[in-house]
């Protein structure tokens, strides 16, 4: 297997942040190909390697692989430790991701993923709260029933990438995700998640739709991207 993955901004991309993490987390060898978010809408430029025109993007081959999901999915077939091997651990965790994936669009949308800075938010609308709150209740439960420190038991799962980029939104906006908080840190401080981090502070380049995404969001109270 010869694995290429294709992955934006670190600042920025959430979805790249997914299939990256995990395969740093377990160890899966790829060459690690960064395609910028250069304005508000890269779609005929990515359409060159995407289907989509969007990241991420695995490439194997001769075979190309898109969204994260379908990533995850296909390296589960090739690779142990995708998914926890306990069952009911396993249809956990195989729900939350795929909750993560269709759902919490208030999250994203009001608090947008920028791994660098620090921002005040104001009172939370009826759908952040709930994302929050569902957030927190996810993170509670998995860390309860299977006994941490992953959100499904001992090991590093899908799970724990999915929900990746809400640890670096839960320290940016300061939300309250409860005894999740134990998690939150403990991601924070994993080696692939700190390798990400010092990319992303790294950056110099800024996408004005992105940046203007972020002050729509809350007030920047520190920012610590290079630049």
């Amino acid at each position: 297997m010869d694995y290429t993955l294709i992955t934006a901004n670190r600042n920025y991309s959430s979805w790249s942040l997914r299939p990256w993490v995990l395969m740093k987390a377990l160890g899966i060898p790829f060459a690690d190909r960064i395609e910028p978010f250069t304005r508000p809408k890269n779609y005929d430029e990515f359409r060159a390697f995407s289907p989509t025109g969007q990241v991420p993007v695995l490439l194997d081959g001769e075979t190309t692989v898109w969204d994260s999901l379908g990533i995850v999915l296909y390296l589960a077939e090739r690779h142990a430790g995708i998914w926890p091997a306990d069952e009911v651990a396993r249809a956990f965790a195989m729900c939350g991701v795929t909750e993560m994936h269709g759902g919490f669009s208030a999250l994203r949308s009001q608090c947008t993923m920028n791994v660098g800075v620090r921002a005040e938010t104001g009172p939370h609308d009826a759908a952040l709260a709930r994302d929050v709150a569902r957030v927190r209740e996810l993170f509670e439960e998995g860390l309860a029933r299977f006994g941490g420190p992953w959100l499904a038991g001992p090991d590093f799962t899908a799970l724990d990438a999915f929900f990746a980029p809400v640890a670096y939104r839960v320290r940016t906006y300061g939300l309250d995700v409860g005894a999740g908080q134990v998690w939150v840190e403990h991601v924070l401080a994993h080696p692939a998640m700190r390798e990400w981090e010092e990319a992303a502070l790294a950056e110099t380049w800024r996408e004005a739709s992105h940046e203007a995404e972020l002050a729509a969001c809350g007030r920047v109270t520190q920012d610590f991207r290079a630049g």
